[in-house]
């Protein structure tokens, strides 16, 4: 007997061995190497991204999104879409609303094969930000222009616009209740990140693009932020505005309030004001994040 459980003993920790070297072992993980990585389109990780370790992909009730008084981490096993109203084709997820405390509205927008998207309430106005596939925007005043992936479009409050979709997109979109100040209008706006300038952020070693004019008559920006591994923020900030985050590439630590939050491409956070906060990129490449930020208007 006891010889039998020796042989026993031999055989598990021969075959566990055996596990742990191979390509698909309990000790593996799935990798995607630089080469493949060079491969793939820019923010493919937003709609292809890793859930979880696969140890824990199919663990009933798993998810690392967490919802507080004053933030949230939305990550993508948490989305839920549902039909867009007003828009054809399209599944929505909304990722932040006023629900939470926020003051704007932020959703994905899955357009399919042969999709339109439909009108904003009165008095709203909306940015649309390409992250996967095309879309083609089309109004009364300009010719039809395409929207590819990086692009945006900033579209003004009443302003009528269709964006439609032959094959399949994939939109991140902001909507808000244009609060007005004074005279000040705003217009209608089509660009893309690489034509944005590098903006001066002293005392800071990440990169700063701004999608929006500085001028009084937008009330909030889009800042596209950039950081290589290693990067952090320097200023650990405390304020009066509300963020509305898409990290679209890379990975890092997120902190909000007293909690510290690992997150990677995909994931949303959503920032009440004055929630201390933080970011430290980590990983081999670089971190990009897509920033929602209220400006130019009284706190009070």
């Amino acid at each position: 007997m006891r010889s039998l459980h020796l042989i026993s003993f031999v055989i598990i920790i021969s075959l566990l061995a055996k596990a742990s070297k191979s390509d698909d072992g309990f000790c593996s993980a799935p990798s995607i190497t630089e080469s493949d990585e060079k491969t793939k389109p820019i923010y493919w990780k937003v709609t292809n991204p890793t859930l979880s370790p696969s140890h824990l992909q199919d663990l009933p009730g798993y998810t690392r999104s967490v919802y507080k008084r004053d933030h949230a981490l939305i990550t993508p096993e948490s989305h839920v879409y549902s039909p867009l109203p007003d828009w054809t084709n399209t599944l929505g997820a909304y990722l932040i609303t006023p629900a939470m405390g926020s003051h704007f509205v932020m959703y994905f927008a899955k357009m399919k094969e042969m999709s339109s998207s439909g009108l904003p309430p009165k008095d709203i106005e909306r940015l649309v930000f390409v992250v996967e596939g095309a879309v083609t925007l089309t109004n009364t005043s300009i010719s039809s222009t395409k929207l590819t992936v990086d692009s945006y479009a900033y579209l003004p409050p009443n302003f009528y616009h269709s964006l439609d979709c032959v094959e399949s997109a994939t939109l991140v979109v902001f909507e808000r209740r244009y609060e007005r100040l004074g005279s000040h209008t705003t217009e209608l706006i089509v660009g893309s990140t690489d034509k944005q300038p590098l903006l001066e952020t002293p005392g800071e070693v990440f990169e700063l693009r701004k999608l929006l004019p500085v001028s009084l008559a937008y009330d909030f920006n889009i800042h596209i932020m950039d950081f290589q591994p290693g990067e952090f923020l320097n200023v650990k900030e405390v304020h009066y505005n509300q963020h509305g985050l898409l990290l679209l590439e890379g990975q890092g630590i997120y902190r909000l309030g007293d909690n510290w939050y690992p997150v990677q491409a995909g994931d949303v956070i959503w920032m009440a004001p004055f929630v201390p906060q933080w970011y430290g990129a980590l990983g081999k490449n670089r971190s990009r994040y897509l920033l929602y930020k209220d400006v130019n208007r009284n706190p009070l």
